[in-house]
């Protein structure tokens, strides 16, 4: 400290002298600040020596004559942190292999019918089939025609030409058909006029049931006709004949050679409790 306030009053003595002149006053501005720093090295220097100069001083307290101990064992380990914050999203990876196939769903509902789609092309005609049991085929029918002139008036009818009586169901000796299955007949004559008028009437059981008349014209061949649907019974007759009071009168029904008369009756359905 002494060397300090000696260096001071020296450096403050040269001011007053360097003062007088300008000359001294440049060199003084010029000089002052290697001064400056020639004064902080010094201090620095001796703090310094004065720190090395001191004696370190012996440790004080209860423990300050004993050696020191070993080093003690690791502690346990803590608790463990609490987890940190997410981290962010990374890039998306590349896909992964396929998986194995997952077993069977169960069937869904089924959707709404599509629209129809076009006709296919016919197929093969498959193989054919076994022959199948046959049914019966309910059949009656006839169709005869005239032979004589002028029949008996108010009689049946004898029709003796037979042009179809397979089942025999009409009988040619009486100018009867007989009902042998039940069901509905279709009945039909055509008959030619000659001579005279013609009144002839269809019958069923005892009772007429159509009427036909025809009025001749002289120098003239007539027709007259008629048909009828009728239901009958088993054992049931039908028949045609001529009405009226005299022999001669209204009974112009003709055939020959060239001229019929015909009368056809046929079964159309059996009655269904026959089936």
């Amino acid at each position: 400290c002494g060397g300090t306030t000696i260096l001071s009053t020296a450096f403050l003595k040269g001011l007053q002298q360097t003062s007088q002149d300008s000359k001294a006053a440049e060199f003084t501005m010029k000089l002052v600040p290697n001064l400056l720093l020639c004064l902080l090295l010094l201090v620095k220097l001796y703090h310094t020596a004065t720190a090395d100069d001191e004696e370190p001083q012996p440790p004080k307290g209860p423990c300050a004559n004993w050696m020191g101990g070993a080093p003690g064992y690791p502690g346990h380990n803590g608790v463990p942190g609490r987890d940190g914050k997410d981290g962010k999203d990374g890039q998306k990876g590349e896909n992964g292999d396929p998986g194995e196939p997952g077993p069977k769903g169960d069937t869904g509902e089924g959707g709404a019918p599509g629209i129809e789609g076009p006709r296919g092309f016919p197929g093969i005609p498959g193989m054919k089939g076994e022959k199948g049991e046959g049914t019966y085929v309910y059949q009656s029918a006839f169709s005869v025609g005239l032979t004589s002139r002028a029949p008996l008036p108010n009689i049946p009818i004898r029709f003796t030409k037979i042009f179809y009586n397979e089942q025999n169901h009409y009988d040619e000796t009486t100018g009867k058909f007989r009902c042998s299955i039940p069901g509905l007949y279709y009945f039909t004559y055509h008959l030619t006029v000659y001579i005279t008028d013609v009144k002839v009437s269809l019958y069923k059981k005892d009772k007429a049931v159509l009427f036909t008349y025809d009025q001749f014209q002289k120098s003239n061949v007539d027709q007259a006709s008629g048909s009828v649907l009728l239901h009958l019974s088993a054992g049931e007759e039908v028949w045609l004949q001529v009405y009226g009071e005299e022999e001669k009168e209204n009974n112009g029904v003709y055939a020959d050679n060239i001229n019929d008369s015909t009368f056809t009756g046929f079964l159309l359905y059996p009655d269904l409790d026959l089936h």
